[in-house]
C-alpha cells in the first residue's frame, strides 16, 4: 500500500522546523543533505544557499516528513499562505493531547482539541513555522 510522505518547503529554516518536529515526535535524521552536499563543476551552488537544507526526512511512524530550504534564486516561500495541511491519527486522546500541545507551541489553535460533530476527538493548528497541522484520534478506529 503506498503511504503518504507530506513535504514541506522552507524559507532557510527547514533544520530549525525539522529539530522543533523531532522534539514532539522523536526519531532520528538518518541523513540531512545541504545544498553544498551537491555541488559539482557541473552545479554551483551559491554561497549564501550553501548551509540550506537540501533534503530531511525524520521517521515518523512508518511515513517520512520531508522537508527543503528553497534556494535564494528561486524566491521565496510565503509563509502566510495555506502551503499545506498535515494530518496526524494519534492512537489515544493522550496522545493526541501530547502531539497538539507540543507542536501548537508558539502557534496558533485555530480549532481547540476537542469532541469533534462528526465523532472524533480533533484540534486544528498553526505552528510557528506557518505549517497547518490537524489532529485526529477515532476511537472507533482503535483495535482493543
Amino acid at each position: 500500500m503506498a503511504s503518504i510522505n507530506p513535504h514541506l518547503n522552507f524559507n532557510g529554516n527547514a533544520e530549525e522546523a525539522f529539530k522543533f518536529y523531532q522534539s514532539v515526535f522523536g526519531g532520528i535524521f538518518e541523513r540531512i543533505i545541504r545544498l553544498k552536499d551537491l555541488e559539482s563543476s557541473d552545479l554551483q551552488i551559491e554561497p549564501e544557499d550553501a548551509n540550506k537544507i537540501m533534503h530531511i526526512a525524520p521517521p515518523i511512524g512508518s511515513n517520512q516528513l520531508m522537508g527543503n530550504d528553497v534556494p535564494q534564486s528561486m524566491g521565496r516561500v510565503n509563509e502566510n499562505e495555506n502551503r499545506s495541511k498535515i494530518s496526524v491519527s494519534a492512537e489515544s486522546r493522550e496522545e493526541a493531547d501530547r502531539i497538539l500541545n507540543g507542536l501548537s507551541a508558539g502557534g496558533d489553535i485555530e480549532v481547540p482539541i476537542s469532541d469533534s460533530p462528526w465523532g472524533s476527538y480533533f484540534g486544528m493548528f498553526r505552528d510557528k513555522f506557518g505549517i497547518e497541522w490537524m489532529v485526529n484520534f477515532d476511537s472507533t478506529q482503535t483495535s482493543s
